[in-house]
């Protein structure tokens, strides 16, 4: 039961033959469907992920960059672990790159034009320099592998094992640093005094709410494909747009839930938890599986785009001494993230996913 269940998450031929099945007015039904269950999950979610802050003393955002970053990479980790085994490196190598810079240029900075967010200056001098630190050695890596190998540059499964290394090292670390924290690393979260929740129930909600989010995901992104096949949109921009969105749906969900119900450090902490682990983790064990060949335009594009978002966001942390970050500075992210979304469709650059 367990293997036909892990077999849906990451088998997209299998969904993309379940969906091309059915008739459009189904499909544009199970659509509203699934953005209700992604609704109502994200919400169950970042409840549970309150409630339990509350219960075992960690910040919001700790929890948001460990647990909840892990639930919603663990799609993306599944699909890049069998896209290697089964010898497509392009896609294992791109679903972590393309993650990075769609959760922190589109994600993030949708999050900080539509609210304001508060820069926890504890956690992310330290999580934050994890965060750009994983995805720069990735890319000092790949350059190394350019320059010394002959051939085609591959990162080996030392680097997966390196990197899944360093990954068990970051979930302890932080866990450290929230509990040396203590008062500090709660900055810019706001008291609740509403009724304590079970510990079994936050988990509950959390579990339970990540299990809707995936699910939903899942199903909803190979439907809107398949619709926009069917009304003729060209192959590229379904590939530059709708895909590439809907690996960081899970985190757009969170993200809006965590906004609507007034709690965006959660937001701040998936969004860097989840470009380590897409780094660490999802990179890292596609690696693992069989090493990956990085294509030529990961070099001339790709990696650039990853750098330029994560380096801005790097330095909006340093320059907003006043403890929030600026909706111009979430405007700059946004904006990078559109401009690749336009060259790659533009200039046929190849895509990611």
């Amino acid at each position: 039961m367990l293997q036909e269940i892990l077999r849906w998450i990451w088998d997209e031929t299998l969904l993309n033959n379940l969906v091309a099945g059915f008739s459009t007015i189904v499909l544009l039904i199970l659509i509203a469907v699934c953005i209700v269950v992604l609704s109502k999950g994200a919400d169950w979610m970042i409840d549970g992920v309150v409630h339990l802050a509350r219960r075992t003393g960690l910040p919001r955002i700790v929890i948001g960059a460990t647990i909840i970053s892990l639930g919603t990479t663990m799609p993306e980790a599944f699909v890049s672990v069998m896209a290697a085994w089964l010898g497509n490196p392009g896609l294992a190598l791109g679903n972590g790159v393309g993650s990075i810079i769609a959760d922190t240029g589109l994600i993030f900075g949708l999050t900080c034009v539509m609210t304001t967010v508060p820069v926890n200056r504890f956690i992310l001098n330290r999580t934050g320099w994890v965060q750009v630190g994983a995805a720069t050695l990735l890319v000092v890596i790949s350059v190394i592998v350019l320059v010394v190998m002959p051939g085609e540059p591959i990162l080996h499964r030392w680097v997966g094992f390196l990197f899944l290394l360093f990954l068990a090292g970051y979930m302890y670390i932080t866990y450290v640093w929230a509990k040396q924290g203590g008062s500090m690393a709660m900055e810019g979260e706001e008291v609740d005094d509403s009724e304590l929740t079970s510990l079994g129930k936050c988990w509950l909600m959390i579990v339970g709410g990540l299990f809707l989010v995936v699910v939903g995901a899942r199903i909803l992104v190979p439907s809107a494909v398949e619709i926009a096949q069917r009304i003729g949109v060209p192959e590229d921009v379904i590939a530059a747009t709708m895909v590439a969105f809907g690996t960081s749906l899970p985190e757009l969900m969170t993200a809006i839930a965590a906004v609507r119900k007034g709690h965006p450090e959660i937001t701040v902490g998936n969004i860097v938890g989840a470009d380590v682990l897409n780094c660490l983790f999802v990179i890292g064990a596609a690696a693992a599986a069989r090493p990956l060949a990085i294509p030529p335009n990961f070099y001339s594009f790709h990696f650039p785009a990853m750098l330029i978002i994560l380096y801005s966001f790097r330095f909006f942390i340093f320059r907003n001494r006043d403890g929030r970050f600026k909706k111009a500075q979430g405007a700059w992210l946004l904006s990078i993230y559109l401009v690749y979304l336009v060259l790659q469709y533009a200039f046929n650059i190849g895509t990611v996913e």
